[in-house]
């Protein structure tokens, strides 16, 4: 039967009502899918990220063959493989002469433009529906970002809380207040009983992966093994029960905590399945929100998980597509020191960065507060390049496609983009950390000293941040309280603290920190 349309489906599309294949007759269409160098190329990204998003495609090939779906999938190892999309595209309409090609509007600008240029490039049409998994459609962001001259993700997320209904009491929120994030900020203990997340034994085909991306990457970041990631849509929901019926009810009070030892804490892991497809963020929603209603979990933990879904998660994608391509090139602080080496190795005696790093090369994971106040806040108050240290993000871990991770990086992180995802820079000395942590008890440094030789780095970096910055961040209301302090301070303590400062860049610099 003749092809009416090639639909290209990719490692971030793996859903079954892709929008890409709505209104399509399976005798008449064929889905390609491809391994391409071009993807696990363009940043070294790490081993265990590439063996899940290969795996769970490999599967959802032989997922979308079930459903009555052909299916042409080109291995990375395959002879004549191109490398690239555009190539293996040209290959398939040599093959299938299709009369049009379907692509679910893609995750990153880069790929988005290429497709563009396919209609040119090939001859024939080329449709890129709007990609209806999520809740808040592109142009209905841009709609609701017209005429702000401030954008806050708190205003947009009661908004999605309206259009979803999620924790609703008529049209009010659940317990009075939208937002429960003061209650979700409790260091946590070591705790025997603590969950554990479901592991996933590796089947024959996520072997096949494992030991081709051990042959092929041998000398890429991240270890492979174990591997447990859910690389199935029937895996995926089975990680999503366990996560609420173990996890979930103590997952607000403790998800800003951190401790040595227990990567995962009370955190879902979920982010991969949701970023890759294979789990819809509405059915995660309901589910934590029936347990919240079953009793099952406190209003705090079930508010805080579904805010990071249907708030922060669908905001950081509106700046993204609101904003690029210029979005990525931004660096309002002129922030330009070279990306430290330990971030790859986890050598320095920090022992908080040191810990974070040694963990993401574990796991390809880390959670929220690791990333944002340890990693983040160090290359913040060092001054990293934000491009340096988003291409860091986007490679290390499991959930990074560049429409979530680029504006968590270059905006919340970094406030490379001058306070127009965040309302400040999440800059912190290690008082934080050691408060939220138990890091600082094996550490080399002293997080009480504050300019001393065994000081906390933070520490200096702190103040020396504002100081650096303070043109750029001294009219920032939320600033003003520290700006104040600093002007407190005796002319030797400031003095005293800048020197220190200048110590620890110093150290960077030779790679001694």
């Amino acid at each position: 039967m003749p092809v009416d349309a090639l639909a290209l489906v990719t490692a971030d599309q793996l859903s079954h009502d892709l929008s890409a294949l709505d209104g399509l007759e399976r005798a008449s269409t064929v889905v390609l899918m491809v391994e391409v160098v071009e993807e696990t190329d363009y940043v070294p990204h790490h081993r265990k990220k590439m063996a899940f998003l290969l795996s769970a495609m490999r599967h959802h090939a032989e997922d979308l063959e079930r459903a009555g779906w052909s299916v042409d999938y080109v291995r990375l190892d395959a002879p004549g493989n191109t490398g690239s999309f555009g190539g293996e595209m040209a290959r398939a309409i040599d093959r299938h002469a299709p009369k049009r090609i379907r692509f679910t509007h893609p995750g990153e600008w880069r790929v988005l433009e290429m497709a563009r240029g396919w209609e040119e490039r090939f001859g024939i049409p080329v449709e890129i529906p709007e990609d209806t998994r999520f809740i808040c459609p592109t142009p209905d962001f841009s709609a609701w970002a017209k005429g702000r001259k401030v954008f806050r993700m708190e205003h947009f997320y009661r908004e999605m809380r309206r259009k979803t209904g999620f924790l609703m009491e008529g049209d009010k929120p659940a317990g009075g207040r939208w937002n429960l994030d003061a209650e979700n900020r409790k260091p946590a203990d070591a705790d025997l009983f603590m969950p554990r997340p479901l592991r996933i034994e590796p089947d024959r085909i996520t072997r096949e992966v494992l030991d081709m991306v051990a042959k092929r990457f041998p000398d890429r970041f991240g270890d492979l093994e174990p591997f447990s990631f859910p690389v199935t849509r029937t895996d995926a929901l089975r990680a999503l029960d366990h996560f609420t019926e173990t996890a979930l009810a103590r997952f607000g009070d403790y998800q800003d905590a951190m401790l040595s030892g227990e990567p995962f804490l009370y955190h879902s892991l979920l982010s991969p399945c949701l970023n890759a497809g294979l789990l819809n963020p509405l059915e995660v929603c309901r589910a934590v929100e029936n347990a919240y209603r079953a009793g099952n979990a406190q209003l705090n933990a079930a508010e805080g998980f579904i805010r990071q879904i249907i708030g922060w998660r669908e905001y950081v994608r509106g700046i993204y597509w609101l904003r690029m391509p210029d979005y990525a090139r931004e660096n309002a602080l002129q922030a330009d020191r070279p990306l430290p080496w330990f971030y790859w190795s986890g050598e320095t005696r920090m022992a908080c960065v040191s810990a974070c790093v040694r963990q993401t090369k574990a796991e390809a994971y880390a959670h929220h507060i690791q990333r944002l106040m340890v990693t983040g806040n160090f290359a913040l108050l060092a001054g990293i390049s934000p491009s340096e240290l988003h291409e860091w993000y986007l490679a290390v871990y499991a959930d990074a496609f560049e429409w979530v991770e680029l504006p968590n990086t270059l905006g919340m992180s970094q406030f490379a983009d001058g306070g127009l995802l965040g309302s400040k820079p999440y800059a912190a000395s290690g008082n934080y950390i050691g408060r939220m942590s138990d890091y600082c008890g094996n550490c080399a440094y002293d997080v009480k000293e504050k300019t001393g030789e065994t000081a906390c780095p933070f520490n200096p970096l702190y103040w020396d941040f504002l100081i650096r910055n303070r043109d750029r961040l001294k009219d920032n209301p939320r600033l003003a309280q520290p700006y104040r302090t600093w002007e407190r301070m005796s002319d030797d303590r400031r003095r005293d603290t800048l020197s220190a400062a200048r110590r620890v860049l110093a150290r960077l610099d030779e790679g001694t920190l």
